[in-house]
This record gives structure tokens, sequence and C-alpha cells, in this order.
């Protein structure tokens, strides 16, 4: 369903530190830098970091979640503390099971350097 996903970001070195940790948990490669802006290219998708094109500072989207698919709980929580330890701010909850109508699933969550709000989530069978 989606080509990729672009946030915006006010320091593209912070940004670049933060994602490639918090996307390095997940298994991708350092961030492809391409003038104004980086690329994660994933076989699955692209997910990207642009400094504003009309020049004003980005924002992130107040009620906005940008969700990464995780393979274990551990891997969840080893995304977790690569986010916090680079610039990250966990948000919501404490990383753990939740339970609900779309059943059993394991969530972290976090804000970017820039506050786009992150969650980690892995379906738990």
């Amino acid at each position: 369903m989606f080509s990729h996903i672009m946030v915006g970001g006010n320091d593209l070195e912070r940004s670049k530190k933060f994602y490639d940790a918090v996307l390095g948990a997940l298994g991708a490669g350092p961030a492809m830098v391409d003038g104004h802006r980086i690329f994660y290219i994933t076989p699955t998708g692209i997910f990207s970091v642009s400094q504003p094109i009309d020049g004003a500072p980005a924002t992130h989207g107040n009620g906005a979640t940008i969700g990464f698919a995780c393979a274990t709980s551990e891997q969840a929580d080893a995304w977790h503390a690569a986010g916090v330890a680079n610039g990250g701010t966990t948000c919501e909850d404490p990383p753990g099971v939740r339970e609900g109508g779309m059943g059993k699933m394991y969530l972290a969550y976090l804000r970017d350097p820039d506050g786009n709000k992150l969650c980690a989530l892995h379906r738990m069978g």
C-alpha cells in the first residue's frame, strides 16, 4: 500500500544518528544522504527524513504515529533502547504487551528528536 513514509527533521545529523540506531535495530543499513534528506531503503519500503522544502521548521503531527514491524518483543525492546540512547524520548506506557480488538501485541513507543511519534509493534500469536 505504501511506497514510502517521510517525516520532517530540523537537524539531519541528529536525525541520522537516531534513525541509524533505531532502524539498525530492525536490520536496516545506515541512511543514504541526499542533500536535505536521508533515506532508508528496504525490501518492504522507504523511510525518509527531510528538512522542509519551504524553509519553515519541521513539526510533528499531533495524533500521528508511525509504526515499525518487529519480529519479536526482544527486537522491539532493542529498538526502544537504541532510540532512547540516541536522542529519543519514551512516551505512552512503558514497552509491553497490550490486548484489545486487534489481538495481543507487544508495543514500544518513542518520540524522535523532532517529536515525531514512533511505535515498534510485534504481533503475538
